[in-house]
């Protein structure tokens, strides 16, 4: 029996799709992520009916002999903004169960039509370490390493607390022209744009090969996706650095925590704008919320964080507080002409 592939609108399926492809994802999930309780269909539901106006998504999902179970799904996404016009974002998952089928193959086909017509000619995706079939696969397409990274772990009962403390007393007394600031959940409206310019530090991480040019964070883009990612009752704390006498922002960094994932936090981004760097404000930012999750989180066991190889400063802060690697992560780009190639001159199912 040949499975057709079924287009399917994340943002507005139904109840039927929500459920099948809430089971899908979490047993895709668990290849990822086996120490972590599934995700409640609820969260994901969500998350996919927030997806903002700024992100242009297809998708895909091809269902089982019986058509009442997911197998498969492929996802293109590009931000509708006038950087990276050249480039998009798509991920193909299989069940284990049917790979080497060429199902694979076949979502591809319906990723590089996006491509083409869209006028896109970069495809970037990730893999990871936990599900080697991926890489696989992006080598028979002739793609390329653009950043080699880690998903590094920090187990919260091991934590160096007197570090945590002695990090930020040093902070004080280096940077004494400076304060940290709190912001939970939405950022305030009448910050919201010298937080965009903050924003911008983030575009100074190392992405070694990755052919992408500089996001530009708008105040509207920043809105639409805090959004997204608050719609599932995700909370965020975002903790920043200002200089007290003249109220500019420094730097910061952010966590966020899932209503279904009680145990992890996730730490997002860290930075600091360059004119402020050497000052011990990204050692300060870090200890300081690690300092405030021990004491209002204790629930959480476990902090992640994805970090490039080759991020020598952030990895070396990591490292000290004992973030430990959990996962390989390689984010891939290939050609369209290569994708196309592969899908036309290659036989063999994938």
């Amino acid at each position: 029996m040949i499975m057709t592939i079924t287009p399917i609108q994340l943002q507005a399926a139904s109840d039927a799709e929500y459920k099948a492809l809430h089971i899908f994802s979490n047993r895709m999930r668990t290849e990822k992520l086996p120490d972590d309780p599934p995700t409640p269909l609820e969260d994901y539901t969500k998350r996919w009916r927030s997806i903002p106006p700024v992100i242009e998504l297809f998708s895909w999902i091809i269902w089982d002999e019986t058509e009442t179970a997911v197998i498969a799904q492929g996802i293109v996404s590009f931000a509708n903004s006038a950087d990276n016009q050249h480039m998009l974002q798509f991920d193909i998952m299989v069940l284990p169960k049917y790979r080497a089928q060429g199902l694979g193959r076949r979502l591809m086909a319906e990723i590089a039509t996006v491509a083409e017509r869209e006028e896109r000619p970069l495809l970037i995706v990730n893999t990871f370490g936990r599900i080697p079939d991926g890489s696989a696969f992006m080598r028979k397409m002739k793609a390329t390493e653009g950043v080699v990274a880690h998903v590094n772990q920090l187990d919260l009962t091991l934590v160096n607390r007197e570090l945590v403390q002695t990090w930020q007393a040093r902070a004080k007394e280096r940077a004494t022209g400076f304060e940290l600031g709190l912001w939970v959940g939405p950022y305030p409206e009448e910050q919201l744009e010298a937080i965009a310019a903050l924003y911008h530090a983030i575009n100074d991480q190392p992405l070694d090969d990755l052919a992408i040019e500089d996001i530009d964070f708008t105040p509207e883009r920043l809105r639409q996706m805090e959004q997204m990612i608050l719609a599932d009752g995700t909370k965020r704390w975002s903790l920043y650095a200002y200089e007290k006498a003249t109220g500019e922002f420094a730097g910061f960094t952010e966590v966020f925590m899932r209503p279904g994932q009680p145990q992890v936090v996730m730490q997002e981004m860290t930075c600091v704008l360059p004119e402020y760097r050497n000052l011990g404000l990204g050692r300060w930012l870090k200890a300081a919320m690690i300092d405030k999750i021990l004491r209002e989180r204790p629930q959480a066991r476990f902090i992640r964080t994805d970090n490039a190889d080759s991020n020598t400063p952030m990895l070396n802060i990591n490292n000290q507080l004992g973030f430990e690697p959990y996962d390989a992560q390689t984010v891939w780009q290939v050609r369209l002409e290569d994708v196309q190639t592969y899908l036309t001159t290659t036989a063999q199912p994938a």
